[in-house]
């Protein structure tokens, strides 16, 4: 102990130290910001976890259980690229971004919440079901990959055909990135917690699952109740009107879900309807099965 006093005694800590320490732990911050419900913040604890059993080994003696978990740390961290792939490139993608870069992209969010908004409105009026996810930081590429690539720009008319009954894409989910429809027809994961409104099916529960893992904004409208709601870290907002759908999902801000909106509706609810495009098995419902209620 004496030792490590004298030590520190010989640190000396100046205004540039302190500036380096906040600018990691500062970026130490908006990592696990970015990474918070994602799959990457739990593969992040399963590896403090691994650290934590090495050094535990070290200091009992186990020196088989140390060999191992040393090689595997030693050729684990490429593996890591691979697997951190995505949020590493959203991490880049996010320090590319200037003020400027911001200020047209709110621009542009707010021409495509105007259309998605439309859209819901039509679907909501002719008592169609749909689902939207709307990618955000965290990327939604793997979800796309279940669906059919469209590639093509956002507008009400497209998505509105795109979930007309007996379409080949009605069933399952819509993925939208930036002002691009990416693919449809696409699977999502339902929510793991128990739901308590059993009104709800297949496409709501899609809809806060996906929410869940991720930061992206959903979108369910429901072809039994014609409701639009919209989910959001894994909270369910119902009985949203156009305008106020287009203005949380063009808002600067990103207003939480749990509040309401104006005039009673808006409702925040911690469950989730059907023809999602998933089912308890994460397998696409068949056609004219169990769609939104």
């Amino acid at each position: 102990m004496h030792t490590l006093l004298d030590y520190l005694g010989y640190l000396q800590i100046g205004p540039k130290d302190i500036v380096e320490i906040l600018l990691v732990g500062y970026l130490f911050y908006r990592i696990l910001l970015l990474w918070t419900g994602t799959r990457a913040l739990q593969i992040l604890f399963g590896l403090v976890l691994l650290v934590a059993v090495h050094g535990v080994a070290r200091l009992l003696g186990l020196s088989l259980i140390t060999y191992l978990l040393s090689q595997a740390f030693t050729y684990g961290a490429f593996a890591l690229i691979v697997v951190f792939q995505p949020e590493l490139r959203n991490a880049l993608a996010q320090l590319g971004r200037s003020r400027l870069w911001r200020f047209f992209a709110r621009m542009e969010e707010s021409e495509v919440a105007g259309e998605i908004a439309e859209a819901a409105a039509r679907l909501s009026r002719a008592k169609i079901g749909g689902l939207i996810a709307i990618e955000r930081e965290v990327g939604l590429g793997e979800y796309a990959d279940t669906g059919t690539h469209v590639g093509a720009e956002v507008s009400a008319e497209l998505l509105t055909t795109i979930f007309t009954p007996y379409s080949p894409l009605h069933d399952g989910a819509v993925i939208v990135r930036g002002d691009q429809i990416v693919a449809a027809g696409c699977i999502l994961p339902l929510t793991q917690f128990p739901v308590e409104d059993r009104s709800l099916g297949t496409r709501h529960r899609a809809a806060l699952g996906l929410s869940e893992e991720t930061d992206a904004f959903v979108v369910v409208i429901s072809e039994e109740t014609s409701q639009i709601s919209l989910a959001y870290r894994g909270n369910l907002v119902r009985d949203l009107d156009p305008p106020e759908l287009r203005r949380r999902l063009a808002s600067e801000d990103r207003p939480a879900v749990g509040e309401g909106a104006p005039g009673g509706g808006g409702k925040p609810e911690g469950a989730p309807e059907a023809g999602s495009g998933a089912t308890g098995e994460g397998l696409p419902l068949p056609a004219g099965e169990g769609r939104g209620r």
